[in-house]
């Protein structure tokens, strides 16, 4: 299979797509991002990399991050973890307070905000820096030393974050915190602020098609729970447009609202694709466009 090529076809056929979304703006530090840019980058079990377009170009990967501290949490033995956050799409806006009440504290899954804000209060208890247990992961299994958190976009989060703020406050309300509200909502900005690039992403995510198994051999995770990580990522990676992703690309994915999009290819590798502009849902127009067609075009897909 020729993957270049198959990761050249996929980001040109983004690019017909660009101008279809909005950047996110409701984070102003993340506004200014050019809305023409596309990347794509491919990264096998066997350490090849393919990549295209500004598939080098960092961005901020804002809810990607969730992957990371959920896969860290579950390799501390947080089978716990799932008595205080659940594993069921949410059907809402990823930012929204409407469940938290009728379910008393107890957020449907960990990707949308209030169950990463859980996830990251789970993180910071068992290591003492949720944020740097990512930066360093992340540096890790991407082999790049540089990748750090961006100052001003984690500010800007903080400013503006007042609905993250509430969400905390009524999860801590129903005892479903254990740090300070303050505490966790810094981690929490501290990792979704970190800047990596699609083949930094690609790299990194490699350890989910390896079934658990990081870049150096070491295992991070069962089989059983890479296992499923990949399935969340499948029903709720994409917010309420996770049955659309699926429908279109068929592969266990993470999105963001810096543009990124993560994807899984278990057994093969991980694909990253990135474009700032953004659907209604949250999620990159033409990253998703890309990743549909490499799956159209290669067949590779969970289906």
């Amino acid at each position: 299979m020729n993957y270049q090529e198959l990761i050249d076809d996929a980001v040109e056929a983004a690019r017909t797509h660009l101008g279809h979304g909005r950047v996110a703006d409701y984070i102003p530090a993340l506004a200014c991002a050019d809305p023409n840019a596309v990347g794509m980058a491919l990264a096998t079990v066997d350490g090849e990399v393919f990549q295209s377009g500004d598939a080098s170009a960092t961005f901020s990967i804002q809810s990607i991050s969730k992957l990371f501290t959920l896969a860290l949490v579950l390799a501390e033995g947080g089978e716990s973890l799932w008595r205080r956050v659940g594993r069921e799409p949410s059907g809402n806006p990823f930012n929204s307070l409407v469940q938290l009440e009728t379910e008393h504290g107890i957020p449907r899954n960990p990707f949308i905000n209030a169950g990463a804000i859980v996830v990251t209060d789970r993180l910071l208890t068992l290591t003492g820096d949720a944020a740097e247990q990512v930066r360093q992961f992340l540096r890790a299994e991407s082999e790049n030393p540089a990748l750090a958190t961006n100052a001003e976009i984690a500010a800007s989060e903080a400013e503006h974050g007042h609905r993250n703020a509430a969400l905390a406050h009524f999860i801590a309300s129903h005892g479903n915190l254990d740090n300070d509200v303050d505490a966790v909502l810094a981690q929490y900005y501290g990792h979704c602020a970190i800047e990596a690039s699609c083949r930094d992403l690609a790299l990194a995510g490699r350890f989910l098609a390896r079934h658990g198994v990081r870049a150096d051999g070491v295992r991070l995770l069962s089989r059983s729970e890479a296992k499923q990580i990949n399935a969340v990522m499948l029903t709720c990676g994409t917010y309420d447009a996770a049955g659309e992703f699926a429908y279109r690309v068929g592969l266990p994915g993470k999105s963001g609202v810096g543009g990124g999009v993560l994807a899984i290819i278990p057994g093969r590798g991980a694909v990253c694709a990135w474009s700032p502009g953004l659907d209604p849902a949250g999620n990159s127009v033409a990253a998703v466009a890309a990743l549909d067609a490499f799956t159209t075009g290669s067949g590779l897909s969970v289906f």
